[in-house]
C-alpha cells in the first residue's frame, strides 16, 4: 500500500506499507539520494510482513515525498517527518536506518528522545556528519563520489552517481536493483543532494541517552560508511550490539537479505519481549 503523511512544516512525507495493521511496526529510513525502494527485500518477505506492520518512508525530497526549498539542515525537521512517520506507524516501533538514515534517527532522539520507540537498528548507518566526527565517518567510495554527484551539470553529476552506484553494488546487489538505485538518485534534486551534506552536528551525547534495545549492523567491506562509525556508535550506545556482515559492502540487507531479515525478526521479536 502507499500512502503518505504530513510531516514537519506541511511537507508531504511517501509512505510504502506492508502487514498487517495491528502488529507490531518495524519503520525503515533509507540513505542519501534513495528511496523507500531500498528495503524491496524487507517489505516482500512474509516472515516479516506477515508478523510485522513495515512502514517504509521516503526521507523529504526524496522518492515521492516532497521537496521543499529549505530544511534539510535542521534537525527538528527530520526529526518531526519521522515523528509523524511514527504516529502512523504505532506505538513501540523498531526504527531501522541506513547510511543517512542514521542521522534522521539519531535528530529524532536529539528532539524526542526514546519514549516511543522499541528499539533501534542501525545499518551501514552514520549518526554524525561533518569533518573530523567519527560517527559520520566516510569511506573510499563515498569520497571519491564528490562534489560530482552533488554537481547540477549533468555531464558531471551523472557519470559520478554512476560509479557510485556501480562501486557500492557487490556482485551480490541485483542488477535490477542497482539500476533502480541509479534511477533514485537521479531523481533527487541536485540542490537537495548538497543541501544534506551542508551540515555539521554530533551525537555523542544523544546515543549516550539510548535506553532502548539497539543492534548495529554493518558490512566489514563498507567502502561508503567505513566500519569505525559503526564502532563508535556501538560504542556509545549503553548495550548496543555489533554484528558484522563479513565481506558485505554498503548494503547487507540486499547483499545478504535472508540473514538481515532473519536478524531483523530476532531483535524485533526480542525487543517486543523486554
Amino acid at each position: 500500500m502507499n500512502t503518505e503523511v504530513t510531516g514537519a512544516g506541511g511537507v508531504r512525507i511517501a509512505l510504502r506499507v506492508e502487514g498487517p495493521e495491528n502488529a507490531r511496526p518495524i519503520v525503515f529510513v533509507h540513505g542519501w539520494a534513495q528511496s523507500a525502494a531500498a528495503w524491496s527485500a524487507q517489505l516482500a518477505d512474509p516472515a516479516l510482513n506477515e508478523r510485522f506492520r513495515l512502514v517504509a518512508m521516503d526521507l523529504r525530497g526524496h522518492g515521492g515525498s516532497d521537496v521543499p526549498s529549505g530544511g534539510y539542515d535542521d534537525p527538528a525537521q527530520w526529526a518531526g517527518d519521522l515523528a509523524a512517520v511514527l504516529d502512523f506507524a504505532g506505538p513501540d516501533a523498531i526504527v531501522v536506518g541506513w547510511s543517512y538514515g542514521g542521522l534522521v534517527i539519531a535528530d529524532y532522539l536529539r528532539e524526542h528522545g526514546t519514549a516511543r520507540l522499541g528499539g533501534i537498528v542501525l545499518v551501514g548507518a552514520i549518526t554524525e556528519i561533518g569533518r573530523k566526527r567519527e560517527g559520520g565517518a566516510t569511506g573510499p567510495v563515498m569520497r571519491a563520489a564528490l562534489p560530482g554527484a552533488l554537481s547540477e551539470d549533468a555531464e558531471v553529476a551523472i557519470p559520478a552517481l554512476v560509479e557510485f552506484t556501480r562501486a557500492q553494488a557487490s556482485p551480490k546487489v541485483p542488477g535490477a536493483y542497482a539500476q533502480a538505485m541509479l534511477g533514485s538518485s537521479l531523481s533527487v534534486p541536485p540542490a537537495v543532494r548538497g543541501a544534506l551534506f551542508r551540515r555539521d552536528i554530533g551525537s555523542a551525547d544523544v546515543l549516550a541517552a539510548v535506553d532502548k534495545p539497539t543492534l548495529v549492523v554493518h558490512g566489514s567491506a563498507d567502502g561508503v560508511v567505513v566500519p569505525s562509525a559503526a564502532e563508535y556508535s556501538a560504542g556509545k550506545i549503553p548495550g548496543a550490539v555489533l554484528r558484522w556482515f563479513v565481506e558485505a559492502g554498503h548494503l547487507p540487507f540486499v547483499e545478504e537479505p535472508e540473514d538481515f531479515n532473519s536478524e531483523l525478526r530476532r531483535f524485533a521479536g526480542d525487543a517486543a519481549a523486554e
